[in-house]
């Protein structure tokens, strides 16, 4: 059974930076597309972007899409998402699972990392 665990989160001010990992066990990273969804006090599910490591296809929410870059290093069974130029409506915590077509669904979530953007 796969897991993940996810980390990196923090607060930062609008503008600034932040990259969280996710760290996979149980299953090859090239075995299966793995992605990050969000949620956010009062609002649905939003998924965020999701990676296949076999052929490189990856997929973004629109809002993110040029601010928000996700890699994987299949060597450490690693997945990144590199946030940068964060808004206050990216506020939310963050979630890595194995990810289904293009995020509409998610399984195998760890127990997410925080990210709140404020000044």
């Amino acid at each position: 059974q796969v897991q993940h665990v996810e980390s990196g989160g923090g607060l930062v001010q609008p503008g600034g930076s932040l990259r969280l990992s996710c760290t996979a066990s149980g299953l090859p990273l090239d075995e299966y597309t793995i992605g990050w969804f969000r949620l956010a006090p009062g609002k649905e599910r939003e998924a965020v972007s999701c990676i296949s490591i076999r052929d490189g296809t990856t997929s973004y929410k629109d809002s993110v899409k040029g601010r928000f870059t996700i890699s994987g290093a299949k060597a450490e069974n690693t997945v990144y998402l590199q946030m940068n130029s964060l808004k206050s409506e990216d506020t939310a915590v963050y979630y890595c699972g194995r990810c289904y077509d293009y995020g509409t669904d998610f399984d195998s979530w760890g127990q997410g990392t925080q990210v709140t953007v404020s000044a």
